[in-house]
């Protein structure tokens, strides 16, 4: 992703962009470049957009790194990361929310949850690879979530694309999405006509509601 293509798909109504910042991923983006798509959305009137670091078993050294270069808004912990280090990264970057992202694979899975409520802002659910931690292009099973109501806000990621989303968003409540492989030409390319495909989908959705 360049800066003018976070612009671009910024200005499509999302509310936030990740950026990854694991230097073996095939999207990693240096903390330079993440750099220059904040100072981008900044000097387009887009301050706004949330601006997401993921990161996975980073060292606080690395996180501050990143998120001070990167003028950061947000992190996504998607590795080990237990409560307590959520917090911890919570207490030393009080301005930004904190999001732990969780892969499940079972029913008891979601488990876990419970114990990340009180140290963190948000959850993500992705779905299980056993070697890849995310943009793996798999769903969960939705059904299996249809009853998941945890006591913080939570994000359905996970395979999610224009084509899937109404069919996820029908069964499920989540208070976000999170899309990458879905809407992409290459990895860390996204294509800008998936997305205005997959907004002009929940704006019909939204329509639908208000008349329905």
């Amino acid at each position: 992703m360049i800066p003018e293509q976070a612009v671009a798909i910024a200005r499509q109504g999302v509310s936030a962009l990740g950026f990854i910042c694991v230097r073996s991923s095939p999207r990693y983006v240096t903390p330079l470049q993440i750099r220059a798509m904040s100072q981008a959305l900044i000097a387009a009137s887009l301050p706004e957009t949330e601006r997401v670091g993921v990161f996975v078993n980073a060292t606080s050294a690395e996180l501050e790194a990143t998120i001070t270069t990167g003028q950061l808004t947000a992190v996504q912990l998607h590795g080990q990361e237990m409560p307590a280090m959520c917090q911890q990264v919570r207490q030393t970057f009080p301005r930004l929310k904190v999001i732990k992202a969780l892969r499940i694979r079972s029913e008891a899975d979601l488990l876990a949850v419970q114990s990340y409520e009180a140290s963190v802002d948000a959850i993500l659910l992705d779905a299980y690879h056993p070697d890849l931690l995310g943009g793996t292009g798999k769903t969960l099973d939705w059904r299996s979530l249809q009853t998941f109501q945890p006591a913080i806000p939570w994000i359905l990621a996970g395979g999610l694309t224009s084509e899937n989303i109404e069919t996820a968003l029908t069964q499920l409540s989540p208070q976000g999405i999170d899309l990458s492989s879905g809407v992409e030409l290459s990895p860390g390319n996204k294509c800008l006509t998936q997305v205005e495909s997959l907004f002009a989908t929940l704006k019909n959705m939204s329509t639908a509601q208000a008349t329905g």
